[in-house]
């Protein structure tokens, strides 16, 4: 299994010219993050690590050069997509791994694109990346020592908990939900995944 764990410095040396000086720290936690949920739910640390590391490598992105990425990739923006322009570096992130990376890896490529919105049936990569983003050390939001002890019991239940706590802000605020993000809370509730009174 090539983890890319040998590139990681050349890696990082991307990520400091492409990422603001912050989303760049953040890419740090949450790959050190995902190397430690890795090592909690057996799989390969090296290889979380660096999915943790270039999952935000668009973040910083205009919105032209993001649109073009897409359209020269024949993705088509949902209705939903195009009214939330928070969600296009996930989409955008892995088309630039595989295109200027050279890395033709499914499971790789999908923990970027689902680590905003999450999906129904999440490989245990694209989970590890989707939580180590909510906990990465430098959050600071509400209830993100929640998530960080559900995080070490289970991660569907950090997941749940995540999409409920994501759910109701952007419901509270009359935003779109992306239906991957529903089908994802939907597939966890019909898998029998519940938060009992926590």
């Amino acid at each position: 299994m090539n983890t890319y764990i040998e590139r990681c410095d050349e890696f990082k040396s991307l990520l400091k010219e492409r990422l603001k000086e912050e989303r760049y720290f953040h890419s740090l936690c949450v790959a050190d993050s995902a190397r430690e949920l890795a090592r909690q739910y057996g799989y390969n640390e090296d290889r979380a690590y660096m999915a943790g590391l270039l999952h935000d490598v668009t973040k910083n992105e205009n919105s032209e050069n993001q649109l073009q990425m897409l359209s020269d990739s024949a993705i088509i923006l949902s209705q939903t997509e195009k009214n939330n322009f928070k969600l296009w570096h996930s989409m955008t992130a892995p088309i630039y791994v595989k295109k200027e990376l050279g890395i033709d890896d499914e499971e790789f490529l999908g923990a970027l694109r689902y680590h905003t919105t999450g999906k129904a049936n999440m490989s245990l990569l694209e989970m590890i990346v989707y939580i180590a983003d909510y906990i990465s050390a430098e959050r600071d939001y509400p209830d993100v020592d929640v998530m960080r002890r559900l995080s070490k019991e289970s991660l569907e239940k950090a997941a749940l908990y995540s999409l409920k706590y994501t759910l109701k802000k952007l419901s509270d605020g009359e935003l779109v939900i992306h239906e991957n993000s529903l089908e994802f809370y939907n597939d966890l509730i019909l898998k029998g995944v519940t938060l009992g009174k926590d």
